[in-house]
């Protein structure tokens, strides 16, 4: 969209490109939501259930998820929407913080290299299937060996889970006290084993312990779902129908929310005026979005460290926030927000804009005014793409922009010199960091590079408990570390952006994630 970063390839730790969004004929719509009903779990309702009763959100994502299996999935941003079918061991709070989902409670051993976490009674899945500990193993071994994974790399603390009831005992390859922060919403959404033995149903036929049952499912173009009465905080969920459709063009979004064939969406910047002004309650919900450029070290000219500065210092970071996000964004030199518990403020502004610096360091270099010449190799056209190209000019370099439609192969076999990236982060600020700056980082096209000291002090986060008064303190110190990396230069955060009706009551503040516990419409009990 307008405004919005590169589009994000399907890695672990990727922000999920929006979907393209195809012309719609409304009659061919209309006839394969008809049509196109399948028969899901034992505990699903017909398409009509909770219609002409009760509360019904009416909800258009950019983000509609293409598959509703969350090991395929992964954590990029539709996993707000699987959210409404799967529940995960843990969640997060409005401080970042892992509290109890699905398990109660959770303790590690005196040693750190263990944790076992306690399910709630009594819970079941929406097909019937018990929540309990073998369902817990079994989300984790799919997720760490199904071969369309997306998320067997966030997983390597853990080397095995044992299941006794319900305590599932997870055994860590080295002392880990991220655990709990890992394995909520974003990368362990738990299916039903029985649903799971067949993935490529569940793929369209979606069975959690979630706060909703699906009752509908048209591939790509809208979900049906019902309150589940047996979630475990169902007297806290006070709506009873969601409508979730992938949403059309992003001209006409606005217009649904005021005639109100939608009540909640994700808008564009350039549209949060117009949804002012049309009376809908605009919003920016907490998260962790960050954009970069990404660098390879390994292959000139940023093998030269007096390049690698040049570049820091040619970035105007505000132009990014002014022309992207029409000023409702943050520029950033970090992958955390301020504020936020791994934000370190000794960091802030450690490369500052100064094109004149730049153009020193270029001279020094041995490079004249327009004698570099660099490829910016990026998945689709982008205005970002345009503004680095536009920045590093004034400096004396000169960009040639190219689009690879296969970009992500490329990027990730750290075949690529200089392109561009974004993610929305993680609940886990450690596997954020390790993500960017570590040896085998996804988001580090420098691989197998990383910056001195960062593998002490990731080891020294993995070994202090996240309720140690120190922890915020050996947090900021391992991004301190991590910054120093000459592979990433960040420049903006993009909003998580909504627009609702009035008649939708607010959200939690949950960092990253929609969480409707709570939440009411005008109407509803």
């Amino acid at each position: 969209m307008p405004g919005r970063p590169t589009p994000r390839p399907t890695a672990p730790t990727a922000r999920r490109p929006r979907r393209p969004r195809p012309v719609r004929a409304t009659a061919l719509a209309t006839t394969l939501a008809a049509l196109l009903v399948p028969a899901l779990s034992a505990c699903g309702g017909d398409a009509s259930a909770g219609a002409g009763s009760g509360s019904t959100l009416k909800w258009a994502s950019s983000y509609f998820p293409a598959h509703w299996d969350p090991v395929v999935s992964g954590s990029g941003a539709q996993f707000r929407e699987l959210a409404l079918v799967y529940a995960s061991l843990t969640k997060t709070d409005s401080k970042g913080d892992a509290v109890p989902d699905l398990a109660e409670s959770w303790k590690y051993n005196s040693a750190g290299d263990q944790i076992t976490f306690r399910l709630r009674s009594g819970l079941t899945f929406s097909d019937g299937e018990p929540v309990d500990a073998t369902a817990v193993k079994a989300a984790v071994e799919r997720a760490k060996k199904q071969k369309n994974s997306a998320l067997f790399g966030d997983l390597t603390s853990i080397e095995s889970v044992d299941a006794h009831g319900l305590d599932a005992v997870v055994h860590l390859n080295q002392v880990d006290y991220q655990i709990p922060q890992l394995l909520g919403q974003r990368v362990l959404q738990i299916a039903s084993p029985k649903a799971a033995a067949e993935p490529e149903k569940l793929d369209q036929n979606p069975v959690g312990a979630g706060p909703f049952i699906v009752t509908q499912l048209v591939p790509g173009t809208k979900v049906v779902l019902k309150k589940n009465p047996a979630y475990w905080d169902a007297e806290n969920i006070h709506i009873d129908r969601v409508e979730l459709t992938s949403a059309p063009d992003a001209s006409t979004v606005v217009s649904g929310l005021r005639t109100g064939v939608y009540n909640f969406a994700d808008i564009e910047p350039s549209q949060a005026a117009a949804a002012e002004k049309a009376g809908l309650d605009v919003f920016v919900q907490p998260g962790f979005n960050a954009s970069n450029i990404s660098l390879n070290i390994n292959k000139a000219p940023f093998d030269d460290d007096r390049v690698v500065d040049a570049v820091r210092h040619a970035v105007d970071r505000q132009e990014f926030v002014d022309k992207l996000t029409f000023g409702r964004g943050e520029s950033t030199d970090q992958p955390f927000p301020k504020g936020y518990t791994a934000y370190d403020p000794e960091s802030e502004n450690a490369y500052p804009y100064d094109p004149a610096l730049s153009r020193k360091l270029l001279a020094q270099a041995g490079y004249r005014a327009g004698a570099l010449k660099l490829t910016l190799v990026v998945p689709a056209e982008d205005p970002q793409a345009e503004i680095v190209q536009s920045q590093l000019a004034k400096v004396g370099i000169s960009v040639t922009i190219k689009i690879d439609k296969n970009w992500a192969t490329p990027f990730f076999a750290k075949d690529l010199t200089f392109s561009l990236y974004a993610t929305t982060g993680r609940d886990s600020a450690l596997q954020t960091l390790t993500a960017h700056f570590g040896p085998d980082g996804p988001l580090n096209l420098s691989s197998p590079y990383e910056p001195g000291g960062f593998e002490a002090a990731v080891a020294e986060v993995r070994r202090t408990p996240l309720d140690d008064p120190g922890y915020p303190r050996v947090l900021r110190a391992a991004t301190r570390a991590g910054l120093k990396s000459k592979a990433l230069v960040f420049t903006y955060s993009s909003p998580n952006l909504f627009a609702k009706s009035p008649s939708l009551s607010d959200l939690p503040k949950n960092p990253a994630h929609i969480d409707w516990t709570g939440v009411t419409l005008s109407g509803s009990r």
